[in-house]
């Protein structure tokens, strides 16, 4: 596979994205997979809804083989804090403008919100730009992704940033913690497999971002805290991988992000789940056993 052409700053690339709700594994032309492939998989990521009461989302892809896999990959479901890998990436892209890394913002008692570890415990002496990035993807601090936000112009800054990158799906319209309430059927800050997984393919693997910010941002979600019961727990062990998390109400669980085979094979995976009752139980072993599935169907004998 090629990599997209170098993004000028601020343009909107426009670019279609096909979507599909059907669990089919695309193979590269010069990389035929068995013609039961698609099938079986089909059939265990509908098992793994089943045995979890959950509606399940996957676009995953085999960057040498260009193999894919996706199911229920048009459909949206809520991003929750997945966001703010994008909202560090957006940092990056435009840090020279309007947020250099090193610049340390001082923020009130009032916004720090419930899981912002970081944000809390640099109270008294504020945080660089960069600092806040790292705390936002590596321990999801909810205080660091809203600081984020105002940075980039807010949710709707946010979106830009999405329809930059030829993302047309995806969108984010309030602020943590309001983000996650992942009400069934309301399309406010959400996403489909499928567009958060090419956008999330374009910043850690293509040429969305310079070479620096695009290293930058891949350090960044290599040392992600909060992955170890999802993609941690599904992935095999001696692969190398970075991810972001996303959880909310509606037993929201979501894992994003690229790992590399033992051999070198950048896999990217998106995986979003969702259950009908608000207060269901979070499964991260759905997210774990759906990783699993994808690495088998995706990297076999690795």
């Amino acid at each position: 596979m090629t990599s997209p052409a170098p993004l000028p700053r601020r343009r909107l690339i426009k670019a279609g994205l096909a979507l599909t709700t059907a669990a089919v594994v695309t193979p590269a032309v010069m990389a035929p997979t068995a013609s039961a492939a698609p099938g079986a998989t089909r059939t265990e990521l509908s098992d793994l809804e089943q045995r979890y009461g959950a509606r399940l989302g996957v676009f995953a892809r085999n960057l040498r083989t260009g193999e894919t896999v996706v199911y229920r990959a048009g459909e949206r479901f809520a991003m929750c804090s997945t966001f703010k890998a994008f909202a560090a990436a957006a940092v990056l892209r435009d840090h020279a403008d309007c947020a250099p890394l090193d610049r340390v913002i001082h923020y009130p008692p009032r916004d720090i919100l419930p899981n912002s570890p970081r944000t809390e415990e640099n109270l008294a002496t504020g945080m660089s730009v960069h600092d806040l990035c790292a705390a936002a993807i590596q321990y999801s601090d909810n205080a660091a992704g809203n600081l984020l936000l105002r940075e980039i112009g807010g949710p709707a800054g946010l979106t830009r940033f999405f329809r930059s990158l030829g993302d047309r799906v995806s969108r984010l319209d309030r602020w943590e913690t309001d983000l996650n309430t992942a009400v069934p059927g309301d399309p406010r800050d959400t996403t489909t497999p499928q567009a958060l997984g090419r956008s999330f393919e374009r910043l850690t693997l293509g040429r969305a971002l310079h070479p620096a910010d695009r290293e930058q941002l891949v350090t960044w979600l290599k040392g992600n805290t909060t992955s170890k019961k999802r993609f941690g727990a599904g992935l095999p062990e001696e692969w190398v991988r970075g991810d972001k998390t996303g959880t909310g109400d509606y037993a929201t669980a979501n894992d994003i992000g690229v790992a590399w085979t033992t051999r070198g094979t950048p896999l990217v995976l998106a995986v979003l789940s969702t259950k009908a009752t608000k207060d269901a139980p979070v499964d991260d072993a759905l997210i774990a056993d759906t990783a699993r599935v994808l690495a088998r169907t995706l990297a076999p004998g690795e």
